[in-house]
């Protein structure tokens, strides 16, 4: 039996392997669930070996929806390769880049070297998502993602790495705190205190909820929220106190009765680096995002 796959159905597959779930893949594919599905189930019939693990929360790649993948990014990057060539005769086509950060990243690094990026260059579109530093690892490695922006803390590997910023965590309070006089604090010393913190599936709440566990605690909050701002006018009103990046603190700080604190725990100073699979086999547009993001200044 000959095996045919079309490059819908890789597409499908990429969006699949990338949300981690059928659903999602198929609403980014503008396909019914039960296309997608059927279409999933004739590609695995096609070449006659499982390609997913299906679970209650979504889908796990097998070794052999590993090696798809593999392939399938490897004929998309040279899709987007040929929209870039083109691109002076076919101004309707987008180049696509997915890229993933940390919690910092995204909130505090990323905005300006994005805007200037995406302003300049119309038809290139950009995917974000934020992860925990690992996770951002693995899904570069296996080819869900172009750029990473990961934690220097995090085992790399095989990938290129390049320095972007460093991200300081420091502990906030209100102006008039009883520790709001201190220099620097240990994560020991405030891990029981009532906390204000991030939504739930924040990649920074991950990392401090895991640091928190190593010291044989469970971070206690308050209230979450989705945004440094509102996390700080909260600590503001005594509400409790708050773990963030330096740079965010201090831009708060000149707007609310605050004071922040450099942690003194060596993890709380971090490199972060971009991270990817081979610089010299990226589309052009994804190399001239990876020249952005070494040349825009931190603010």
């Amino acid at each position: 039996m000959s095996t045919r796959l079309d490059l819908s159905d890789l597409r499908l597959f990429l969006h699949v392997a990338e949300t981690g779930s059928i659903t999602a893949g198929a609403d980014r594919s503008h396909l019914a669930l039960a296309s997608a599905s059927a279409r999933i189930r004739s590609m695995e019939d096609a070449l006659g070996v499982a390609l997913l693990i299906r679970e209650r929360r979504g889908v796990q790649l097998t070794d052999a929806g590993r090696a798809l993948l593999h392939h399938a990014r490897t004929v998309q990057q040279q899709m987007d390769k040929m929209r870039d060539e083109l691109s002076e005769y076919a101004h309707g086509l987008k180049g696509h880049i997915r890229l993933l950060g940390n919690t910092a990243a995204i909130s505090e690094f990323l905005p300006d070297a994005l805007g200037a990026f995406l302003a300049q260059n119309p038809y290139i579109d950009i995917d974000l998502e934020e992860r925990l530093s690992h996770e951002i690892v693995q899904a570069i490695v296996d080819g869900i993602a172009d750029i990473g922006i990961v934690a220097d803390s995090v085992e790399t590997g095989p990938l290129q790495t390049l320095p972007f910023r460093q991200d300081r965590l420091v502990a906030v309070v209100p102006h008039k705190h009883a520790l709001a006089r201190r220099k620097t604090l240990p994560f020991a010393e405030i891990v029981d205190k009532n906390f204000v913190g991030l939504s739930n599936g924040s990649a920074l709440q991950e990392h401090l909820a895991g640091h928190a566990l190593r010291a044989g605690r469970r971070l206690q909050y308050r209230v979450r929220l989705r945004s440094f701002d509102g996390i700080c006018r909260m600590v503001e009103r005594d509400v409790g106190i708050a773990i963030i990046p330096e740079t965010a603190a201090l831009r708060c700080q000149k707007t609310t009765a605050i004071r922040c604190i450099p942690l003194s725990d060596a993890w709380a100073t971090r490199r972060l680096l971009i991270c990817v699979r081979n610089q010299d086999e990226l589309p052009g547009h994804t190399r001239q995002l990876l020249e952005q993001l070494r040349m825009t200044p931190a603010t």
